[in-house]
Order: structure tokens, then C-alpha cells, then sequence
């Protein structure tokens, strides 16, 4: 995939997090604290002092929390998307997952119910491999306990052919 160019903005703000979230970012950090610290008797601890670093953690933390969550949402984005690839390659998923997060909250609230509902399914089923679309849990769940019966009962099968051979040998 080609690379875009990207604007200063995002350019800067790409620098600045991995810039900020650096080892040699915090050593400097903690090293500004100390010498702001040792610095306290020189200057008597006085307001101005205080001050100093008080404004200047306070920011630093504004400045921070805009980056924070201008990178927060560059990841959510690329998550969400890599998630929507994987639920639009697999035939069994259900397509109604893809863009899940734009739903109001009273349909995410019906989305987890039915999840709620199909883990008691799964825990009920002693196949680890056994799982199950948002559509039609209860007739998935025994379809696919099917196939997966079958599925287990050729391997099984397939083995035992494999050792039968092997010891014919």
C-alpha cells in the first residue's frame, strides 16, 4: 500500500508520540524534576518557584492529552478496520459486526445480551472449536456442533488410519 504524504499536523503528531512515549522522554522528564527539586533551596522555595513547575507540568499535560488522543484515535481507527477485514474474509461471521461501534448504546446493549446468551451455549458445549455467528444462536449453535462432531470424528478416524499404517510397516 502506497504511502501517503500527510500533512505537517500529522507528521508532527506521529514524531511527538513516539518522541513522548520514549525512555530518553521520561529520563528527561524525571531529570527536570530533580534539578527542579534541587533547585528549591537556591531559589527558598519560594511562589514563583512553585510556579515554574506547576505551570509547566500543566502544559505539558495540556498539550499532551490532545496527542494522546489524536494517536488513540489513529489506533481505534486501524483496529476497527483490521477487526471489519476479518469479519468481512470469514463466511461464517456476521456482517452486521462490521462498523459495530457507530450503534447506539441501547443496540450495543442488545448485541452484548445475545453474547451473554451465547456464552452460556458455549459453556455448555465441551468443543473449544465450536462457535457461533450473531444470527440464529440457538440453531447455530447445534449446527455447528454438528460439523464439529463430524469434523473431530474424521480426524479422529484419520489418525487412526495413520497409526494402523505406520505400525502395517
Amino acid at each position: 500500500m502506497a504511502k501517503n504524504k500527510s500533512g505537517f499536523f500529522e507528521r508532527f503528531a506521529n514524531w511527538a508520540t513516539v518522541a513522548t512515549g520514549s525512555s530518553a522522554a521520561f529520563i528527561i522528564a524525571a531529570l527536570v524534576v530533580i534539578v527542579w527539586g534541587i533547585s528549591g533551596p537556591v531559589f527558598h522555595y519560594s511562589e514563583t518557584w512553585q510556579l515554574v513547575i506547576n505551570t509547566g507540568t500543566t502544559i505539558v499535560t495540556f498539550l499532551m492529552v490532545f496527542l494522546i488522543q489524536k494517536s488513540q484515535n489513529k489506533d481505534s481507527r486501524a483496529v476497527h478496520l483490521k477487526l471489519n477485514e476479518l469479519i468481512a474474509a470469514h463466511e461464517g461471521a456476521s456482517n452486521r459486526m462490521v462498523n459495530i461501534e457507530d450503534l447506539s448504546e441501547q443496540e450495543l446493549e442488545q448485541i452484548h445480551k445475545f453474547y451473554v446468551r451465547l456464552s452460556q451455549l458455549a459453556k455448555s458445549e465441551d468443543n473449544l472449536g465450536c462457535t457461533h455467528t450473531i444470527d440464529a444462536a440457538d440453531v447455530n449453535h447445534e449446527n455447528k456442533s454438528e460439523r464439529t462432531k463430524h469434523t473431530t470424528q474424521k480426524i479422529t478416524e484419520s489418525k487412526n488410519r495413520k497409526a494402523q499404517s505406520e505400525k502395517a510397516n
